[in-house]
């Protein structure tokens, strides 16, 4: 019988291979507890993880106050919505149409205050939660430790800051 090996072979991945990958099972999850009573949360969550990717077109188009930040963050929630739906497919890209964008876009601007508020406690925990992702992945690269003590390690982290979310 051949013993594991603690490091990483080459193509095995395991759970949630990037940071993106492992950002976009949060984006799942939470949805899937019901977005609907959390809209608030999750619009934040949406905003606060795309503007990483959308942070250059948002440079180039901003440049003022007021209604065009507005329609530029209603814009831009469009773009996470049609992002997200190609991005994780299934049916968080089916129940994700039209009318659940008009109204996550309409929520915003009703409850843009909050909303902005949150973004900015979200981004800190999203940067938190990638610093400890990425010393998970050293660590199992390194050889610490197997992989089913980093895919038990991630599971945590995935559990963990999506309660983070949910008590903001």
């Amino acid at each position: 019988m051949a013993e594991a090996s603690n490091k990483p072979e080459e193509g095995s991945q395991g759970l949630y291979s990037t940071f993106d990958a492992f950002l976009k099972q949060a984006l799942k999850e939470y949805y899937d507890r019901g977005w609907t009573t959390r809209r608030g949360n999750f619009i934040a969550l949406l905003i606060a993880s795309g503007t990483t990717s959308f942070a250059m077109a948002k440079d180039s188009v901003v440049s003022g106050e007021g209604t065009k930040k507005v329609a530029l963050g209603a814009g831009l929630l469009i773009a996470l919505r049609i992002g997200l739906k190609y991005a994780i497919g299934g049916p968080l890209g089916l129940v994700l149409t039209l009318a659940a964008g008009a109204s996550m876009i309409s929520y915003f601007i009703r409850n843009q205050k909050d909303i902005i508020k949150k973004v900015s406690v979200y981004k800190a925990a999203i940067a938190d939660t990638h610093r400890r992702y990425d010393e998970i992945q050293a660590g199992w690269r390194d050889g610490k430790y197997q992989i089913t003590d980093r895919n038990l390690m991630i599971d945590g982290l995935m559990k963990g800051f999506v309660g983070q979310v949910d008590d903001a």
